[in-house]
C-alpha cells in the first residue's frame, strides 16, 4: 500500500486500527467513511475534507491536521490534544464533538459552524479569534484559556469564567451572556 496519496476519494471505507499508520493524504476527501476502531499514528492530512465519517472514540496520536475541514461528522470523545501542532488548521461544520478534548492547543480562527460542543475541554486553549457560530457548549470547560475576540454572538449553554479564563473583546450577546455571571448566582430577568 502507498504512503502518499494525492487527490484520492475514499467513500464508505471502514479503518481498522493501525492501516492508515505513516502514511500523507494530500487534498483528499474522505466520505461516509468509519475511523471509530483506528489508532493513528504519525498520519498527516493536508488540504482534506471530511464528510459523514464517524471518528467516535478514535485515537490521533501525532496526527499532522493542515487545513483540514471536518462536516457533517461524529467526533466523540476524541483527544486532539496529542495532535501534532505546527500549521494545526482544522474547522467544524454541523459536527458532533461531544467530549472531546482540545486542551492547550492553539486554534487561533478555528470556526466551529453549527457544531454541538457538551463537554468539550478547552483549558489552556488558545482560542483567539475562534467562531463558535450556533453551537451548542454546555458544560464545555473554558479553565485557562485565551479567547480575546472569539465569537459567541450566536452560541448558547456556555458558563465561562471571567476571572480564569482570558476574553478581551471577546463578542458575546443577550441573553446568552449570563452565561459569563454562573459563578455569582444571580437571578437575571
Amino acid at each position: 500500500m502507498a504512503n502518499y496519496y494525492l487527490d484520492g476519494e475514499f467513500d464508505g471505507i471502514t479503518y481498522t486500527s493501525d492501516e492508515l499508520n505513516l502514511k500523507e493524504f494530500e487534498r483528499c476527501v474522505f466520505s461516509n467513511c468509519d475511523f471509530r476502531m483506528v489508532n493513528l499514528i504519525g498520519v498527516t492530512f493536508i488540504d482534506c475534507r471530511f464528510f459523514q465519517c464517524n471518528f467516535n472514540g478514535a485515537k490521533i496520536n501525532h496526527v499532522a491536521l493542515r487545513t483540514v475541514n471536518f462536516e457533517h461528522c461524529q467526533i466523540k470523545e476524541v483527544n486532539f490534544s496529542m495532535c501534532d501542532k505546527l500549521i494545526f488548521d482544522i474547522a467544524f461544520t454541523d459536527c458532533i464533538l461531544d467530549f472531546s478534548k482540545f486542551y492547550t492547543l492553539k486554534i487561533k480562527g478555528t470556526a466551529f459552524t453549527n457544531c454541538s460542543l457538551i463537554a468539550v475541554d478547552f483549558m489552556s486553549t488558545d482560542l483567539s479569534e475562534v467562531i463558535f457560530d450556533q453551537c451548542d457548549l454546555y458544560r464545555s470547560e473554558f479553565n485557562k484559556a485565551i479567547a480575546h475576540k472569539a465569537d459567541f454572538r450566536t452560541s448558547y449553554n456556555y458558563t465561562i469564567d471571567p476571572e480564569k479564563t482570558k476574553i478581551k473583546k471577546a463578542v458575546f450577546s443577550f441573553p446568552e451572556v449570563k452565561g459569563l455571571l454562573f459563578k455569582h448566582d444571580l437571578i437575571i430577568k
